[in-house]
C-alpha cells in the first residue's frame, strides 16, 4: 500500500482547527522544571523512570543473591525478600515502562510524528509529570516507614495484602503502595487524555490517520486501552485501603487471624483478583503494543523498505488492543474456575496469537530483500522480535487451562512473564534510545559502547530466562526465598540458580555501561546532523536538531505521504520525507 497526494497543496484539505497560540516560557523554571513543553516533560518522565527502574534493578540482584547463594546474607530475611519482589515487580511494570513507553516516548513523538506544536494540553500535560513524580516518591517513601514496604507480592492479593503476618501489612507499607498507584492512575489519565486528543485533534494538514508512522498507532492505542483499564486498579486500589483503613470488607471474608476474630465479614478476596487483572492483562499490551509500533519504524528505517501491510499493521494493533479486554482470567485458572470459563478464556487467549503472529509475519516480510543496515537500534529491533516469538510460544503453553495449572505456581511462569514483558520491551526502549538520542541531543551515542552493550543485554537475558525455564518444568516453586532439601529438586536447580544470579549481575553491570554512555554522548558524542537514519516522518524533518520550541519553526509541514516512502523508483535519493511534494513513478496512490 503507498499513501501519497500527487501534485500541489491545493490537493491537500484546509487544517480542521486553528493553529493555537503557544505558551512561552519566562524565566529558567518554566524552561526547564516547570515546562510545558512536552519534549521537555518527556525527557523529565523518562529520567524518572529509569531513575526509579534502577532501584528495581538493584531488587532483582538481592532477591538473586538469596535465590543463587541461600543463608550466604544475613540481612536478606523472608520479610526482605517478599518485599523485594514485590517492589521490583510493580516499579518495573507501572513505574517504569507504563512511564517510559506512554510518558516519555509518547510526549516527544507524538507531537513532532503528527505535525503538531505541542500536546493539545499543556498544562494539564506538565501537570501529569508532576503527580507521576509525587507517586514514585511516596512508592520510595515506603522503603523508610516503620515496617518498610509492603511485601504482599506484586498482585497485592487481599486477603494476605492487609494481615499481620505480611511485611507492611498491618504498617504504613501496603497505605503508601495503594496511595502511590492512586497517584500514579490521576497522572496518567492526565497525560493519556492529552495523547488521544491530540493524535485525533492536533494533526497537521494532509496527516490522516492511515499516515501516521505505527509508533504513534501503538502509543494511541495503548493510551485508550489504559484509559479504559486503569479505572478498575484505581477502585481496587480505593476499596482495598477502605478495607485496610476503615474497616470495610470489600475483600475480606470472615477471618481468624492468630485465633482471634477479625471484624470483616462477607468480602471476596476473587473479586481483587477480577479487577486486578482486569487491568493487569490490557497492562501486557499497554507496555508491547507501543514497542511493536516502534520496531515496525525501526525495522522499516534500518533496512530502507516501506512497511509490509501497513493497514494490516494497522487493524493487528487495534484488535489486539480490543481482544486483551477479554483475556484477563487466564490469569486466574488455580482460583476455582468453572471449566467453561476456563475454555472461553482459553480460547481468546489463543485467538489474540492470530494479530500478534499477523505483525510477525509483516516483520520479517518487510526485512525481506530489504537493505539491512545492522545499526544498534536495528539489533534492538531483531532481538525483539526473536525474544517476543520466544516469550509468545511459552504462552501458548500457558494459556491452556491443563498445561497452566501444574506450571503456574512454578519457575516457568517467571521465565514466559520476564521474555514477553520485561526482556522483549525493554529492548525496544534501548532500541528507541539508541534510534531517537540523536534527535533529542544532536549527537550520536558511541559505537562501540553500544555494541558492547547490546551483546551483553541480549545474550545475558537468555541466559538468565531461558535456563528459568527448565527450572519451572522441574517443579521449582516460584516466590519461595529458599528451597532447602526438597527431595523432588535435583541439585542441577541449585547450580542453576547460581549461575542465573551470576548472569543477572553481568547484564545489570552492562545497563551501568548504557548509562554512561547516554551521559558521555550529550558532550562527547559525534554531531548527528538532523536526519542521520535517512528516515521519512515528520521528526527527522524540524528545521533546527534538537527541535525548538513550537518544533516546526513558522510553517507547520504539510504532509503528501505515508512515512515509509523507501527506495521508490525514479526518486533521487532512496527516501522520501512525508513533506515532500514530489511525483515520482513509483509513488502511485490515493
Amino acid at each position: 500500500m503507498v499513501d501519497v497526494t500527487p501534485g500541489s497543496v491545493e490537493a491537500i484539505p484546509p487544517a480542521e482547527v486553528p493553529e493555537v497560540e503557544l505558551y512561552h516560557p519566562h524565566s529558567w523554571w518554566t524552561t526547564y522544571v516547570f515546562s510545558q513543553d512536552a519534549k521537555v516533560i518527556a525527557i523529565q518522565y523518562s529520567c524518572t523512570a529509569i531513575a526509579i527502574g534502577m532501584v528495581a534493578l538493584v531488587l532483582s540482584w538481592l532477591m538473586r543473591l538469596q535465590l543463587g547463594f541461600p543463608g550466604t546474607f544475613d540481612f536478606i530475611t523472608p520479610e526482605a525478600y517478599y518485599q523485594f519482589i514485590t517492589m521490583h515487580g510493580m516499579i518495573m511494570v507501572i513505574y517504569l515502562l507504563t512511564a517510559l513507553f506512554l510518558g516519555g516516548f509518547g510526549n516527544y513523538l507524538i507531537p513532532l510524528m503528527v505535525g503538531a506544536r505541542d500536546m493539545v494540553f499543556p498544562y494539564v500535560n506538565m501537570l501529569s509529570y508532576w503527580i507521576y513524580l509525587l507517586a514514585v516518591l511516596v512508592l520510595v517513601a515506603s522503603f523508610f516507614a516503620p515496617g518498610g514496604p509492603t511485601g504482599a507480592g506484586w498482585t497485592l492479593y487481599p486477603p494476605q495484602a492487609i494481615m499481620q503476618g505480611t511485611p507492611g501489612g498491618q504498617q504504613a507499607g501496603i497505605i503508601l503502595m495503594l496511595v502511590s498507584l492512586i497517584l500514579f492512575i490521576i497522572g496518567f489519565t492526565m497525560g493519556g487524555l492529552n495523547y488521544v486528543v491530540t493524535v485525533l485533534q492536533g494533526r497537521t494538514r494532509g496527516m490522516t490517520l492511515m499516515r501516521m508512522p505505527l509508533t504513534v498507532w501503538g502509543i494511541f492505542t495503548a493510551t485508550v486501552m489504559a484509559l479504559l483499564a486503569f479505572p478498575a486498579l484505581f477502585v481496587a486500589c480505593v476499596m482495598m485501603l477502605f478495607d485496610r483503613l476503615l474497616g470495610t470488607s470489600f475483600f475480606m471474608p470472615a477471618i481468624v487471624e492468630m485465633g482471634e476474630q477479625l471484624q470483616h465479614a462477607g468480602g471476596s478476596p476473587i473479586l481483587f483478583q477480577h479487577l486486578f487483572w482486569f487491568f493487569g492483562h490490557p497492562e501486557v499490551y499497554i507496555v508491547a503494543l507501543p514497542a511493536f509500533g516502534i520496531v515496525s519504524d525501526l525495522i522499516s528505517t534500518h533496512a530502507r523498505k516501506n512497511i509490509f501491510g501497513y493497514r494490516m499493521m494497522v487493524w493487528a494493533i487495534v484488535g489486539i488492543g480490543a481482544l486483551s479486554f477479554i483475556v484477563w482470567a487466564h490469569h486466574m485458572y488455580v482460583s476455582g474456575m468453572h471449566p467453561y470459563f476456563g475454555f472461553f478464556f482459553a480460547t481468546t487467549t489463543l485467538i489474540i496469537a492470530i494479530p500478534t503472529a499477523i505483525k510477525v509475519y509483516n516483520w520479517v516480510l518487510t526485512l525481506w530483500r530489504g537493505d539491512i543496515h545492522l545499526t544498534i537500534p536495528m539489533l534492538f529491533a531483531l532481538a525483539f522480535i526473536v525474544t517476543f516469538v520466544n516469550g509468545g510460544l511459552t504462552g501458548l503453553f500457558l494459556g491452556n487451562v491443563v498445561v497452566d495449572v501444574p506450571l503456574s505456581d512454578t519457575m516457568f511462569v517467571v521465565a514466559h512473564f520476564h521474555m514477553v514483558m520485561g526482556v522483549a520491551p525493554i529492548l525496544v526502549i534501548f532500541g528507541a534510545i539508541y534510534h531517537w538520542y540523536p534527535k533529542i541531543t544532536g549527537r550520536m551515542l558511541n559505537e562501540a559502547l553500544g555494541q558492547f552493550h547490546f551483546w551483553a543485554t541480549f545474550l545475558g537475558a537468555y541466559l538468565i530466562f531461558f535456563p528459568m525455564h527448565y527450572l519451572g518444568l522441574m517443579g521449582v516453586p516460584r516466590r519461595y526465598n529458599e528451597l532447602g532439601d526438597m527431595g523432588l529438586i535435583s541439585d542441577s536447580a541449585h547450580h542453576l540458580n547460581a549461575f542465573i544470579s551470576v548472569m543477572a549481575f553481568i547484564v545489570g553491570f552492562a545497563q551501568l555501561v548504557f548509562l554512561f554512555n547516554l551521559i558521555w554522548s550529550i558532550r562527547h558524542g559525534r554531531e548527528a546532523g538532523g536526519n542521520p537514519w535517512r528516515a521519512t516522518s515528520l521528526e527527522w524533518q524540524t528545521p533546527e536538531t534538537p527541535p525548538a520550541h513550537g518544533n516546526f519553526g513558522k510553517e507547520l509541514p504539510i504532509v503528501y505521504r505515508w512515512a515509509y516512502d523507501y527506495n521508490v523508483p525514479g526518486a533521487s535519493q532512496d527516501f522520501l520525507p512525508q513533506n515532500d511534494p514530489g511525483d515520482y513513478a513509483g509513488a502511485k496512490g490515493h
